[in-house]
């Protein structure tokens, strides 16, 4: 037993941070998989001596390590109960490119994209392509052996693996490369633990029997994805031990062995020049998966660089994921399976003329029904779609759902048809049915069957089918491992899978490496029982809570945190674009990800003894730095709304501690507002005053370095009710109602003005309509019970008003979607239909104009034709709830406007958060990362549009400049 004393004093000798607080063990209990074990404490190293001093730690205390990268693994590879040693804050180095010789020296936690980002202007490519590529790092890519969909051109990880700089188990530092017959046999020469594994390999390989027994029981060589033990099939085929040419590489082995032999610093990868420049997807539609995976057959002599399938389960999720729907645009009915061939080379002619080769030959033999072309821009929509797959189907109500069990099969493309129609026979005699998609092209589809791993029953069959498939892949020699790799999951059948004496020989290679079992122990060799160490244990109960908000649609508030199913979409960086996450992108720690706040809900609501169980102050910690965007909502492919989750414990939590007076004062704002609306002058003098603004700041815990929001010298509803009396006649094309939000009101009147001055110079009767502020700000601030009253009276004063012919619009984003969001969850039972109803009525003006301007009610020639670029931030609300096209449609309407939309994720203000003291920094981070050094870069000329009054007020802090409301500048662009 170590003691916290020993842990103590271990954090102290390292440079890099170490935790061994519960939070942090609990976030790293689980990765992407079904399995969930508590770590003794997490080491995120900052420098190769740090990971020397816990190789010498654990040798002295007999603890594990367990390597760790992004944590994206299905099958259980980086959850132990030792030390996890996360690489992937600090290990991020691009070192050295050598583009005449084409290779890349970098650190393991580099990402898989970041790295082709980074060789772009050298014209290099990395091949292998995972479907977490925009997080996955190349020391997860080494560990696991990664392939990917484009796996028919570049094939795997071990395929580029050049050389290894790595710590042995003993803590010396070696470096793993090709090496010739006589440098081959100095290595075994040398007495140390280094030597020692040359001359066990050496003594293994060399005997012909041994030889023999790895061709007869490792899969077939015809199969290219094959992650089965440690490759000594591969290792063998050295010139050392064989007829071939080939030097010896220990890298054939390191790859595919998850951290199991050595500690990995530093990786030298091969790269290929840019694939070809012109490339098409011929997306072949089908009745039944039976007949894509024929066609699939054809597909391959056309030389496609990938060949990907989805089936029915998988593009029937896609229907209801907000981010997912719009790629859906190449899809004709309802097909069982689409092919999604993908065909490039170097000139277009030579493309087209195989693309439709290739169709030509599947309609000769009678397979497929619809065969779309798909080009340019919408090719990645289309690969978003397919690599979308694994986080929908996890999107299912209730407690059953697609397991990754049996999901990594690979046989000889040849023999797929014929084992996928067995492999679904076997899962008929147990009333299972699977989900089919992936990697057609390279004889391996990820299977998933639909079990329920909290009952007894579930546990069994997910063991039973195991042990099925497992005889099943035996039978065609395939691989139980194409890509995924062995881990916790599949481990345990290695034996069986490759011999007893092969498997000997695995373990015999384990012992020289890891003579103490110090590396990952209990993947590959020893592995526990599958159906052990899950994240949901057999019997297990869900807990029901009463809430606030309507979670029906999830069957209850923990099932919506359970949604989350680890694959880390959460962890992109600002490279990759998008929203989520935004904390995560700034800190690049595993605690600031949308994972880690639904595996915190997770864990407390499932396992506290509490009477109430959101009153952790474990859970606030990981939920504080939840800007509360809503990216998660549209962008995690689980659809997990962690602000909404936010929203919903911070209400618990605050009945158990109380509610602080800066959360009462911010959702109050409205209230204080009104109050100094009365007299605004005194108002603005006192937040702009050095002395008494800076006493308010100390006082409220908001940051010095802000500017406070002002007031308006009059509130938009009493410039309105003045207005509205004194205008004159005049004939309108329809009546709209103008939803006077509480930022718009008191802070941003003269953008409220003009948008009723837009509106009625395009031939719009604008009325404000009798209702009461929208509740963001409790929303935001978890007063969830103020918002439902809030919610239900707004609903019961506009239900009888707002129609399809009499629209809702709204001026602030976060305002007005909360009528298409948050007011469905929080909708009496008697108000449901009404708030439906009214979310179906209630647009953005941006989304309301567009609208027109399609209905052609709306023209170009109402507009100026004088030139102008504008560069357009958009709202976080608005990109996750709705989208940026109408407000990019509409400032594009003037006919010189070109309007550019701004690669940013969240702006970093998110309401009040970028205010408190305590999320400044972080706040500034995020909007440094793309927002502000964009910005700053403009002309003056140049406008800049921002629809959020938050994003405004943080671009004027950020870079001085003045951002837009769109409708400004559509009505300052009047003729």
């Amino acid at each position: 037993m170590i003691s916290k004393n020993l842990l103590a004093q271990l954090s102290k000798k390292l440079d890099g941070e170490f935790y061994y607080n519960e939070t942090m063990r609990t976030l790293y209990a689980t990765d992407a998989s079904a399995y969930r074990e508590m770590p003794l404490a997490v080491a995120l190293p900052k420098n190769k001596p740090d990971i020397q001093k816990l190789i010498h730690f654990a040798n002295q205390h007999g603890v594990s390590l367990i390597p760790r990268t992004a944590g994206t693994s299905l099958a259980g590879q980086v959850v132990g109960s030792g030390i996890v040693v996360d690489v992937s804050k600090y290990f991020t180095q691009v070192l050295e490119v050598n583009k005449e010789e084409q290779w890349v020296r970098l650190q393991p936690g580099v990402i898989r994209d970041h790295l082709n980002h980074y060789l772009k202007p050298y014209d290099l490519y990395f091949g292998p392509e995972t479907s977490t590529a925009n997080r996955a790092m190349l020391g997860g890519m080494v560990g696991n052996n990664s392939c990917g969909s484009n796996s028919v051109v570049y094939g795997s990880t071990r395929d580029h693996l050049l050389e290894v700089k790595a710590f042995l188990s003993d803590g010396t530092e070696t470096v793993f490369k090709a090496l010739n017959p006589e440098e081959f046999e100095a290595k075994c020469q040398e007495g140390t633990l280094e030597g020692s594994v040359y001359r066990k390999v050496r003594d293994i390989l060399s005997d012909k029997s041994n030889q023999e027994e790895i061709r007869e029981g490792f899969p077939k060589p015809s199969i290219p994805r094959r992650n089965t033990g440690y490759a000594l099939d591969l290792l063998m085929q050295a010139e050392t031990f064989t007829e071939s040419k080939e030097p010896f590489n220990f890298c054939k082995l390191i790859a595919g062995s998850e951290g199991t032999l050595v500690f990995i610093t530093e990786i030298k990868v091969h790269v290929n020049p840019m694939p070809p420049a012109y490339k098409t997807l011929v997306c072949a539609h089908f009745d039944t998966v039976d007949q894509s995976l024929r066609a699939n057959l054809i597909a391959l002599k056309y030389e496609p660089s990938a060949c990907e399938l989805m089936d029915h389960y998988v593009l029937e999720c896609t229907k209801t994921n907000i981010a997912q729907r719009q790629n859906r645009f190449f899809v004709k009915g309802d097909p069982g399976a689409i092919l999604v061939v993908e065909i490039s080379r170097h000139s277009e002619e030579e493309m087209l003329k195989d693309a439709q080769a290739c169709i030509a030959e599947m309609k000769t033999a009678g397979l497929g029904y619809h065969f779309p072309i798909v080009g340019g821009e919408d090719i990645k929509k289309v690969w978003t779609l397919r690599k979308a797959g694994l986080g929908l189907l996890s999107n299912i109500p209730g407690d059953a759902k697609p397991v990754a069990v049996i999901e990594d099969t690979a046989v000889d493309v040849n023999d797929l048809p014929a084992f996928i129609a067995e492999f679904n026979e076997t899962l008929k005699q147990h009333n299972l049915y699977c989900v089919h998609y992936a990697h057609a092209g390279s004889g391996e589809l990820h299977l998933r069957p639909i079990i329920n791993l909290k009952t007894e029953e579930g546990n069994r069959l997910f063991r039973l089918v195991a042990e099925e498939i497992a005889r099943l892949v035996k039978k065609f020699k395939g691989s139980l491992s194409g890509e995924h790799g062995d881990g916790r999951l599949r481990g345990e059948f290695i034996r069986f899978m490759v011999g007893e004496k092969n498997y000997r020989l695995i373990k015999e290679i384990k012992q020289a490496f890891d003579p103490g079992n110090l590396l990952n122990p209990g993947k590959i060799v020893d592995t526990p029982p599958m159906n052990t160490s899950l994240r949901y244990s057999p019997g297990q109960d869900t807990p029901q809570y009463e809430t606030v908000f309507d979670w029906s649609d999830s069957q209850g508030v923990l099932r919506a945190a359970e949604l989350c199913n680890g694959s880390g979409d959460c962890r992109k960086t600002e490279l990759s674009g998008g929203t989520m996450c935004p904390s995560y992108m700034a800190t690049h720690n595993e605690k600031d990800t949308t994972r880690a706040r639904a595996n915190i809900l997770r864990e407390f609501l499932t396992h506290s003894r509490e009477a109430n169980p959101f009153a952790h102050q474990e859970i606030y910690e990981v939920m504080d730095l939840c800007l509360s965007c809503k990216g998660c909502k549209s962008e995690c492919p689980s659809n997990v709304d962690v602000a909404k989750l936010k929203a919903e414990f911070l209400q618990h939590y605050y009945e158990e501690h109380g509610i602080p007076l800066r959360t009462k004062m911010i959702a109050n704002i409205s209230t204080f507002n009104r109050l100094g609306s009365l007299f605004p002058g005194l108002y603005n003098f006192s937040v702009s005053n050095p002395v008494i603004g800076s006493f308010l700041k100390n006082t409220l815990g908001f940051a010095p370095e802000r500017t406070l929001p002002k007031l308006e010298k009059y509130t938009l509803r009493n410039w309105y009710k003045k207005h509205h009396k004194t205008d004159g006649k005049q004939t309108f094309k329809k009546k709209v109602y103008l939803f006077c939000d509480e930022f718009t009101d008191y802070n941003d009147t003269s953008i409220g003005v003009t948008t009723i001055r837009l509106l009625e110079k395009l031939g719009y009767e604008v009325e404000v309509p009798v209702h009461i502020e929208s509740g963001r700000t409790y929303l935001s601030k978890g007063l969830l019970k103020e918002a439902k009253n809030i919610a239900n009276r707004n609903i019961a004063l506009l239900k009888d008003l707002v129609k399809e012919d009499t629209p809702l619009l709204g001026i602030e984003p976060s305002a007005i979607l909360t009528f298409r969001d948050e007011y469905l969850d929080l909708a009496s039972p008697g108000n449901k239909k009404a708030a439906k109803d009214l979310a179906q009525n209630t647009f953005l003006v941006d989304e309301f104009i567009a609208k027109e301007v399609d209905a052609g009610n709306i023209t170009a020639d109402q507009f100026t034709d004088q030139p102008q670029l504008i560069k357009l931030h958009g709202h976080c609300h608005q990109k996750s709830l709705s989208s940026l096209t109408p407000t990019k449609k509409i400032l594009s309407l003037p006919a010189n406007y070109e309007v550019h939309l701004i690669r940013s994720g969240c702006c970093g203000m998110a309401g009040s958060f970028g205010y408190e003291k305590e999320h400044y920094e972080i706040s500034m981070k995020i909007g440094e990362l793309v927002l502000f050094p964009t910005v700053r870069k403009q002309p003056k000329e140049v406008i800049i549009a921002a629809p959020g009054t938050s994003c405004r007020h943080q671009i004027m802090d950020g870079t001085q400049r003045k951002a837009l409301h769109p409708v400004e500048i559509l009505y300052n662009a009047l003729r």
